[in-house]
């Protein structure tokens, strides 16, 4: 039967007690982990957040009743004991912080019964994560994922503490916000008082930051909770967290030292990692032809070569047509993997068929210098020779080959590489590797909508030395945009922002609004930009994935207390559910769902 405080108060958490405390007596409060029952003497591990401290009830001290009290206890009981603080008699265990120590008991009660665990709360569980998250609260209790929630906490009180001494002033932002359709999904709420109308949560605080700087508040910083309804995977979430800023009277290299700081600052603090400053940067393009990807991970090499014009004149029809069709022919040299097996190098053409590309085309060299390729017989030997010394091809290597347009040939082997790099165990997790690119293109052609749409949003400022080509080549407009990379995941990115009305307006023209669309979705920021405001910029970190990396996890549901699965759903709680018709009829609202 559980039993009240009754006045008991704790003194420690389980590993704040250590040999400094060896003859005091000290009241301790938490779930036990484990029992051992040696007959004479019971054993209990006690587990709280901090850690394990081990507790020995003597029948002789604890008494007849204390005794036979402690020998009902099972795992996940809360308990509180009062006890002496001694030496161990036993051996000394490493692995515990308090092995060195232990409690003998003096006094038991039991603060609450439990019920069999439906799996064992323990470090690095094999549990299937379906029944952890259903059992999200007993999850919670394992000292690795209360390690990564005390790490995000900490984080976040480092952000805050170093962004107020830098000037910032912390302002919260509307939840409840009008819909702007660019970008992703928006989560919509009806409204009970407006009928027929409704607000969205929003994706970022963008445009109230923006407004903030028109007001004058010079610097802006939010830990901003934003929701995208949109295809989860391992770092997405329905709703996430920002550590979001804006700056004003700044331009790019202003952003980007702060920021940087603030990373040295975080990872020294929290970690003990010291991030060599400056972090380096690249630009968009020189980051595709290089990796494949806009978000490089620099733990490894690998890097893709363009072997477009040792191949135009080539006989193999793949390169040719590629290159006729104006795309390229690139390459990646896998270090050491030329005697891969054929069924694992078919695997890997599956594998880039799922990003694009029609196939794979193939060249190991064996350790004696000889070939064996997959498309030699279109080649002359010498031209394969050629493509291996480009290659820097040694023996034991094999040179991976992609021909399409950019886009696919970037996709396919800038996931090529990773797979690769993660097969040969290359993605050390202790190994951070930052980098900026920046000069992103403003645009993008979308095929959907047959018309350019913003790369980042509609406000974001164009390279000044390419204003002149919006017009008459929008494709090749660089941004005043920048991205923080993390090996190979995107911690946040940002922009300079556009001020001026005239090249507003020129923006939204290649965008396809109408002043009146323009207007309508945006009339409150136009408005406000007319009564002075200053050049500004900003960027927003994903807290989710920076702790994510931080804490060497492979997902942010790791790193987020309560987070949804694939379908955005919660296992725990059931969300998203049902409401009652009258619910429904209060905010005007019929549900009429799709035919099976």
């Amino acid at each position: 039967m559980a039993e009240a405080m009754k006045g008991l108060k704790r003194t420690h958490r389980c590993t704040e007690v250590s040999k400094a405390d060896v003859g005091s007596t000290v009241t301790v409060m938490g779930w036990v982990q484990k029992r051992r029952n040696l007959g004479s003497l019971i054993f209990v591990d006690l587990r709280d957040r901090s850690g394990l401290l081990q507790i020995i009830f003597d029948e002789k001290e604890v008494g007849t009743a204390g005794f036979e009290k402690a020998g009902t206890l099972r795992s996940e009981f809360v308990i509180a004991v009062v006890g002496e603080v001694q030496l161990r008699e036993g051996a000394v265990n490493e692995s515990m912080k308090t092995g060195e120590i232990e409690i003998r008991a003096k006094e038991l009660r039991i603060l609450s019964e439990a019920e069999t665990p439906p799996f064992p709360i323990e470090e690095n569980s094999q549990t299937k994560e379906e029944l952890r998250l259903k059992y999200r609260y007993l999850d919670l209790r394992r000292p690795d994922l209360q390690r990564n929630l005390m790490l995000r906490s900490q984080v976040t009180t480092l952000v805050r503490n170093f962004l107020s001494e830098e000037g910032f002033l912390e302002i919260e932002t509307p939840v409840l916000i009008k819909s702007t359709p660019e970008g992703a999904r928006d989560y919509l709420v009806p409204s009970r008082v407006h009928p027929g109308h409704f607000y969205a949560l929003p994706q970022s605080p963008q445009l109230f930051k923006q407004l903030l700087m028109c007001s004058g508040y010079d610097r802006y910083f939010q830990i901003a909770k934003c929701f995208r309804d949109e295809d989860l995977r391992a770092d997405r979430q329905p709703e996430f967290t920002q550590i979001d800023m804006e700056l004003s009277f700044v331009d790019v290299d202003d952003v980007i030292d702060v920021n940087e700081r603030l990373l040295a600052y975080v990872f020294k603090e929290a970690l003990g990692v010291e991030v060599p400053l400056p972090i380096p940067r690249m630009t968009w393009q020189e980051a595709m032809d290089r990796f494949g990807s806009d978000k490089p991970d620099l733990r490894f090499g690998m890097e893709l070569k363009d072997v477009s014009q040792m191949v135009k004149d080539c006989g193999f029809g793949v390169f040719t047509s590629a290159l006729e069709a104006g795309g390229s022919v690139r390459a990646i040299n896998a270090k050491g993997q030329g005697g891969m097996p054929r069924k694992k190098i078919d695997a890997l053409v599956e594998f880039a068929k799922g990003y694009g590309a029609k196939g794979l085309a193939y060249l190991a060299i064996h350790e004696d210098g000889s070939y064996k390729c997959s498309f030699a017989k279109f080649m002359k030997p010498e031209e394969l020779d050629a493509l291996v010394k480009a290659l820097e091809g040694e023996p034991g290597d094999l040179l991976l080959f992609a021909a399409d347009k950019n886009k696919v040939v970037w996709d396919v082997l800038g996931a090529l590489r990773i797979e690769l790099a993660r097969q040969m165990d290359l993605l050390k997790k202790d190994d951070y590797r930052f980098l900026w690119v920046t000069e992103f293109p403003l645009l993008e052609w979308s095929e959907e909508d047959q018309r350019f749409v913003a790369m980042h949003h509609p406000f974001t400022m164009m390279m000044e030395e390419d204003m002149d080509k919006l017009e008459t080549d929008p494709g090749a407009v660089r941004a005043k945009a920048y991205d923080i990379v993390l090996n190979g995941t995107e911690l946040g990115g940002g922009s300079v922002r556009i001020f001026q009305d005239e090249i507003q307006s020129r923006m939204f023209d290649i965008l396809g609004f109408t002043k009146e669309r323009a207007q309508e979705q945006f009339g409150f920021l136009l408005n406000a930009f007319k009564y002075g405001v200053p050049p500004h910029a900003g960027l927003a970190f994903g807290l989710d994935r920076l702790i994510m990396l931080m804490a060497g996890c492979d997902s942010i549901r790791e790193v987020i207390a309560f987070p949804k699965v694939k379908d955005a759903s919660c296992l725990m709680t059931e969300a998203p559910g049902t409401v009652d018709e009258a619910q429904l009829k209060e905010l005007c609202l019929k549900c009429v769902l799709p035919e099976e």
